[in-house]
């Protein structure tokens, strides 16, 4: 991660970009949310297998959406 990582911006930013930055950052927010409830439901003796496997597959799809944004944001390189 380099420094306009770490704070989400650059200044030579495009508008495009910078929405981008930031719906990477609200996703990751809420695969992480995901991660506690879904860590705290194993927890649970008889914890809701369904709610447990819709909790999983949401995340699943988080990361494929956070993935997609990485993919955008990353520039391409010739080698």
């Amino acid at each position: 991660m380099d420094a306009d990582d770490e704070t989400g911006f650059d200044i030579a930013d495009t508008p495009e970009k910078r929405e981008l930055k930031s719906r990477l950052m609200e996703l990751r927010e809420e695969h992480r949310a995901l991660d506690s409830a879904i860590f705290a439901l194993q927890e649970q003796s008889g914890g809701d297998a369904l709610q447990l496997a819709r909790l999983k597959k949401r995340k699943l799809v988080l990361r494929d959406q956070i993935q997609w944004i990485e993919d955008r944001l990353t520039p391409d390189i010739i080698a």
